[in-house]
């Protein structure tokens, strides 16, 4: 098992609440990790119907027979399983570390803790490996072109298992599509949503408009609406927002969008070897997906706000990524070259000269590292999270 970056943070938060919550992705190594790290607990598997049952019909039964510390996985399953654990909670709040839950269904598991367990869980969010674990593993990393086909599920990882990944990627899909979605919400036309999803992959890292592509889909731009927030809310995308920054007053507002799992992406455009990655139009744009996903992913192994925006106004000013940090603003832009150019950073230094916190712009690109080239610091994409 690959060591995940967010353990050490688990370990110290299982100590100072009640309840601790493991949110993210199908898949991700949700399951595994809590396991792992606590191999005392009682483990619990709501997909399992009978314990299913037991849980919606007789709680008092269902805690009679799982003993604490339990872990319960796919606790969205039963959400009125949420309103017995608080009274559990509290019928002695000087214990903590009592339940360990996991869910894929963000909406649905946020819901029930917003009803139930507010200031009794802290609430943490795992996505697939990074680079960053992938190298600490002492696997060899793989090139930027396997990293886009491949992506980062612990499943492609796992030592002596080679699976190919459009086939991966199709089960995956399918299994989203078939114990996710349909627990979520009734949708109709799964031709459609997939036409959606792969539209999506085709314009990641870029402001997508709902009007123009309900159009192509031949679905109302009010459901296509429905559908984004509920692939935004269960880790499907994610969603950077704008930085409303003072070089221009007319900014686009919009936020762009990014697949929180690169791999799901090449898949949904046909990407089946690693030659068609590098010869691809798009492979520019995966790999900033790639860039961005993993400073999301730093942060959050960190159990720390995201911080991460962009910026494009009116008058052609657009950097691809801006980390706010306590005290500046560090702007970065993506490029998926090998060779440092000037005109890199063209962008970079407007928004700085216009943005007085604004420092250390840097160019995230797939060559050697150099800390300064004609003013701007060039790091290697494996690295970035050293910087977010």
């Amino acid at each position: 098992m690959i060591q995940r970056k967010i353990e050490n943070e688990l370990k110290e938060l299982i100590n100072e609440v009640p309840v601790l919550t493991i949110t993210g992705p199908r898949q991700a190594g949700k399951t595994t990790l809590a396991r792992a790290l606590f191999p005392e607990y009682t483990y619990v598997n709501l997909e399992d119907q009978k314990t299913r049952e037991l849980a919606i019909n007789d709680y008092e039964g269902f805690f009679a027979k799982y003993k604490e510390p339990m872990i319960i996985d796919e606790v969205q399953r039963v959400p009125e399983l949420l309103s017995a654990i608080q009274i559990r909670v509290d019928e002695n709040r000087d214990i903590n570390g009592r339940f360990v839950l996991t869910g894929s269904h963000q909406p649905k598991l946020r819901e029930g803790i917003a009803q139930s367990l507010a200031g009794r869980t802290s609430i943490v969010t795992l996505l697939p490996l990074s680079i960053e674990e992938i190298s600490d593993s002492d696997t060899t990393i793989p090139d930027i072109n396997h990293l886009i086909l491949y992506g980062f599920m612990p499943e492609m990882y796992k030592e002596g298992q080679k699976r190919r990944p459009y086939i991966y990627y199709k089960d995956y899909l399918e299994t989203y599509i078939e114990k996710d979605l349909r627990q979520m919400k009734n949708i109709k036309d799964l031709d459609k949503f997939i036409r959606f999803l792969t539209l999506l992959a085709g314009r990641v890292g870029q402001v997508v408009n709902l009007s123009s592509m309900s159009g192509e889909i031949g679905v109302s731009s009010a459901t296509l609406s429905e559908w984004l927030s509920l692939l935004i809310a269960s880790n499907v995308v994610f969603e950077l927002k704008p930085y409303f920054s003072n070089i221009s007053k007319r900014i686009v507002k919009n936020s762009k969008l990014y697949f929180t799992e690169i791999g799901l992406a090449s898949y949904l455009l046909g990407l089946e070897e690693e030659d068609q990655v590098d010869r691809d139009p798009l492979r520019g744009q995966l790999f900033e997906n790639l860039v961005v996903v993993e400073a999301l992913k730093a942060r959050l192994n960190r159990n720390k706000k995201p911080n991460l925006y962009y910026v494009r106004t009116e008058k052609g000013v657009e950097v691809d990524l801006i980390f706010k940090s306590v005290r500046n603003l560090i702007p970065f832009e993506i490029k998926s070259a090998m060779t440092p150019t000037v005109g890199f950073s063209k962008n970079l230094d407007a928004f700085c000269d216009a943005e007085p916190t604004a420092e250390d712009k840097s160019v995230i690109y797939t060559g050697e590292e150099y800390p300064s080239y004609k003013g701007t610091r060039y790091i290697n994409y494996s690295n970035i999270s050293k910087f977010v």
